[in-house]
């Protein structure tokens, strides 16, 4: 079950990782976006609440997709060190990716199936040995 684990925190990270990736994407996009309406001379007429407004929807979708893609990034990072929060934050995790249709829905399952399994409790129960 260790190697499943080891399997489940990696994939807690590369989930992450991709919404980070795509909140940074957003975040590009939007701010572009904004920033090429605010300085065009070609639209004169363009109000400075559009602008504005373009740049606080793009801020507030950042914000939103980093919220919900750290936890996982961070419970992958507890999973791969074995760590007993890892599993707790693990648990909560696979829960809440089951409404992420479809790869958060099988990476949910995966999850519950790892971290839910009598042998991983086991593992995770055993004090942290640490050698140097």
């Amino acid at each position: 079950m260790a190697q499943h684990v080891k399997i489940l925190g990696v994939l807690n990270i590369v989930f992450g990782a991709m919404g980070v990736l795509g909140a940074i994407v957003v975040l590009l996009i939007f701010g572009g976006l904004s920033a090429v309406g605010g300085l065009s001379d070609n639209a004169p007429n363009l109000p400075l609440v559009g602008v504005i407004s373009m740049g606080a929807i793009g801020g507030f979708v950042f914000i939103l997709i980093l919220v919900l893609s750290l936890p996982s990034l961070i419970t992958g990072i507890g999973l791969v060190q074995f760590r007993p929060w890892g599993r707790v934050l693990g648990i909560v995790m696979s829960a809440l990716h089951l409404f992420n249709i479809p790869f958060g829905t099988a990476l949910g399952i995966y999850g519950l199936w790892v971290l839910l399994n009598r042998e991983t409790e086991q593992m995770f129960a055993r004090p942290v040995v640490r050698v140097g």
